[in-house]
C-alpha cells in the first residue's frame, strides 16, 4: 500500500521553485571546490545527498500519514452517518 501512496504522492507533488536557494548552493559548492581537497569534497557531497534523502523521505512519510488520517476520518464519518442518519427535512426551514 505504501507504494501506491508513494505513486499518489509523486503524481501530486510539485517541487517548489527555489532558484535563490539553488544559486546559494552552487556558490557554496564552488567555494568548497576551491578550498577542499577531493576526499573532503566527496564527504561533503555525501552529507548533502544524505540530508536531501532524509528531507524527501520525511515529505513522503508526512503525505502518507496525512492521507491515512484523512482515510480514517472519512471512515469514522461514514460510520457516524450510518448510526445518525440525517433526513432532508432537517435542512428545510
Amino acid at each position: 500500500m505504501n507504494e501506491m501512496l508513494k505513486e499518489l504522492y509523486d503524481s501530486f507533488y510539485e517541487k517548489l521553485p527555489s532558484t535563490q536557494l539553488k544559486a546559494e548552493i552552487e556558490r557554496c559548492h564552488q567555494e568548497l571546490i576551491e578550498k577542499l581537497e577531493k576526499p573532503e569534497r566527496k564527504l561533503v557531497l555525501q552529507i548533502i545527498d544524505c540530508k536531501d534523502q532524509i528531507a524527501e523521505d520525511l515529505s513522503i512519510d508526512s503525505f502518507i500519514a496525512g492521507f491515512r488520517l484523512a482515510w480514517k476520518m472519512s471512515n469514522e464519518l461514514n460510520i457516524y452517518e450510518k448510526e445518525h442518519p440525517i433526513s432532508t427535512s432537517d435542512f428545510v426551514e
